[in-house]
Order: C-alpha cells, then structure tokens, then sequence
C-alpha cells in the first residue's frame, strides 16, 4: 500500500465551491479543515517482509528480541524497495531501542503479538524512551499491543524512593507522512504515545490503558508538530487522555471516548519565557467519563510570549466530570517558581460549542484567565450542564472576556 499524503487546504481547491458550501453548513470548521489529511491509495504492490522471529526474535516473553528487532528494521529500512517488519503471533520482550531513519523507501511496521518491556522497569536507566522511531518518513505502524509493565515503576514513585525518570512508551520524534492505527498501548511508565517534532501524522483506532490512578500517565501527547488527526480512539489512563504542548498547529481529535484520566488539556504552557503558541485545534464528538477534567487550558502564572488561539471545543458530552470546562492561568503548585504570580500566556478565540452532560462539581464552569492577559474572544454557544440529580451548576470567570449564543447552563459569566 502507497499513501500520497495532502493537506485539506490542498484537496479544497480542487473541489467545486458548492461542496465548500455544503462543508460549511455541516459545521466543519477552519481549524478542523486544516487539520484534515488525505490518504490516497495508490497501491504499487506487495512489500517484501522482514519478519522479526527471521533474525533470532523468539516469540516466549522471557528471551530479550532487542538485536532481532534491530536488524529486522535496518534490512527493512535499506530496502529500495516497500518493505514491512513483521512481528508475528507471540510476545516478544524487548529492551529500549531505537528506529532511526530515514529509511530508502515506504515502511510498514506490522504487529500481529505482543511486545513487552523488561519486568525490572529499571531496565530502561535514564534514557526517556521504551520504543523510539526517529526520523521516519512514509511509514505506518499497524496493530500489536505494547506492554511496557509498569507497575512497579508507579509503586516506586507512589514510595517516594529514588526512581528513575521514567519512559515514554511509543515515541515518534521528527517524523513525517505517518499512520498509527489499531495500536492497543499498555500500562506506560509516563506516556503511552508521543509525537516530537512530526508533521503529518495521522493516529486512529487506537487504545491506551493503564489504571486511573497510574502517575503521570498520558495517554496521547503533542508537541512542536503540525497537521496531526487523533481519531476513533479510547484512553483509559491516570493523567491527560491526550496532553497538548507548546507548538502544535492544525491538530484534530475527534470520537474519542476519555475516562478515567485527566480529560483532554491545552499545557501546561509557560515552562518557558520564550514558548511557541498552540493554534488550529479542534476536538469534537467526543465523550469523557468520569474525568477530572472535561477540555482544559492551563499554564504556569509565570512571564511568557507564548499563546493559545483558534480553539474549537464542539459537540461534547460530558458524564459525572469534576471541571467540565476549565481554563486555568494560576497553576503554580506551592506558589513556587512564579515571580510574577501572572501568567504571559496569551489566550483568545476558543469556541466551546454544544457541550451537555454532567458535573460532578457545583462549579461547571470555570474560566480563570490572566490577570495581566485576559482571555478574549471566548464564545460559549449552547451549553446546557447540570450538577448531580439535574440540580443546577455554576460557573466563575476571571478576566475572561468574550459572547454567549443560544442557551447557556451554567448561566454565563463572560464579561464584554
């Protein structure tokens, strides 16, 4: 299979105006437009096969595959021609690796098994990472499940013992042109899935577990990377269902069933005085269970030039979540580490449109904005929350400037 990879912008222009109209009317924002890729199939034939269990893998758990999967992949990635790494049937445990490129031509990396870490989650040292693809261009990552059995790193963390720093399960740093799909992630140290640095890359079907109350356990995680799609997925975890960072542009989620975990959260931002913006996002038909929080912004009260605009939070529903709608410019955990106590994040054109369901709060609502950089063109649009049995919630702003359409529960507090 070849996948010719186009921005929306591009298929736009060669579609009628009529079907533009008709786009719009459905409701398909400028941001989501963006954020669109199309796959073509172009099928040029079969891929030649490295299959892993060929270069000494052993499909039993127990026998380390690391070297196997290594020379699997450098043979797959110097092939001139299509080229698959298959990892057939069984559980296969490899240590931390590395899958450089670029690689000579089109890569699938296919997984029938089971891949699993070191049962001693000091294995992996200080290095940040379970499985790494750097570098890589034209590829796809198909089905397997990834187990990086982390239990023992969470009881050490929980202890307050020295612990290493813990590693992200499947990291894609500097890629391009890249599908995930059918990807079942499993009990990550800290995340189950990063993308660095990447620009299109699609992430479907795709499902990321571990215990709602795992430390630090992002499910989805994106930073500095452009035109990435999140779709039909499920994420079960003990922190962000997906976390955005500082520099993501022209990013959509969509279908995406959250809970437990934290919700779906913008930052933190500040970290950093000199900070990329956050622009283009879109998340919609989507439902949170049980969460912490449903759609968050957050950063450090801290100076920065960093920013968040053209946010698109639509058609959600929320069950029994603690903050269904939250924006909060304060966080400064122990009031440490923020001179000014006001954050320099910039904050404006964040739409939350047709968003019903529950809080587990009273407090529905909550848009706490900077005190030196109010958040502007906030639109609430069709927002109908209730707390507990029907009973009504409230909401509270601060400094959060902006419009209120159709019908709003919690009341709005928005000022013009």
């Amino acid at each position: 299979m070849h996948y010719i990879y186009t921005h929306a912008s591009t298929l736009i222009q060669t579609q009628s105006q009529a079907h533009i109209n008709k786009m719009t009317r459905t409701n398909i924002t400028l941001p989501l437009l963006f954020t669109l890729l199309t796959f073509i199939d172009v099928s040029t034939g079969a891929s030649t096969i490295f299959n892993v269990v060929s270069f000494g893998a052993k499909p039993d758990g127990v026998t380390d595959s690391t070297v196997a999967f290594l020379k699997a992949w450098k043979a797959a990635c110097g092939s001139v021609a299509a080229a698959t790494v298959m990892v057939p049937s069984g559980t296969f445990m490899v240590k931390g690796i590395t899958f450089g490129g670029p690689c000579k031509s089109r890569l699938k990396f296919q997984v029938a098994g089971t891949v699993v870490a070191p049962p001693n989650y000091r294995a992996f040292g200080n290095s940040g990472y379970w499985i790494l693809f750097n570098k890589v261009s034209k590829m796809s990552l198909i089905g397997g499940t990834f187990d990086a059995r982390a239990s023992g790193f969470w009881a050490c963390r929980k202890s307050g013992q020295s612990c290493p720093p813990g590693v992200r399960s499947i990291t894609f740093n500097s890629g391009k042109d890249v599908i995930i799909s059918g990807v079942k992630s499993m009990n990550s140290q800290v995340t189950h899935m990063t993308l660095n640095g990447c620009t299109n890359v699609a992430v479907r079907n795709v499902k990321l577990v571990a215990p709602g109350n795992s430390p630090n356990t992002d499910g989805f995680h994106v930073q500095f990377s452009t035109g990435v799609t999140f779709t039909g997925s499920t994420v079960q975890t003990g922190d962000d269902c997906v976390a955005i960072g500082a520099g993501t542009r022209n990013f959509l989620i969509s279908k995406l069933a959250c809970g437990p975990g934290h919700g779906v959260s913008i930052g933190s931002l500040a970290k950093e005085l000199n900070e990329d913006g956050v622009e283009n996002v879109t998340l919609s038909s989507s439902v949170f269970t049980g969460t912490q929080n449903g759609v968050r912004i957050k950063s450090w009260a801290r100076p920065s030039n960093g920013f968040v605009k053209n946010v698109f939070f639509q058609n959600l529903i929320m069950k029994n979540v603690q903050n269904p709608i939250i924006i909060d410019q304060n966080y400064c955990p122990s009031h440490k580490g923020c001179p000014t106590e006001h954050s320099g994040v910039k904050i404006s054109q964040v739409t939350y449109k047709n968003i019903q369901g529950t809080s587990a709060t009273q407090q529905a609502m909550k848009l706490v904005c900077s005190q030196s950089n109010p958040c502007t063109g906030i639109t609430l649009q069709d927002i109908k929350l209730t707390y507990r049995k029907g009973s009504p919630a409230t909401s509270y702003c601060f400094n959060a400037l902006g419009t209120s359409v159709g019908v709003i529960q919690p009341t709005s507090c928005l000022s013009r």
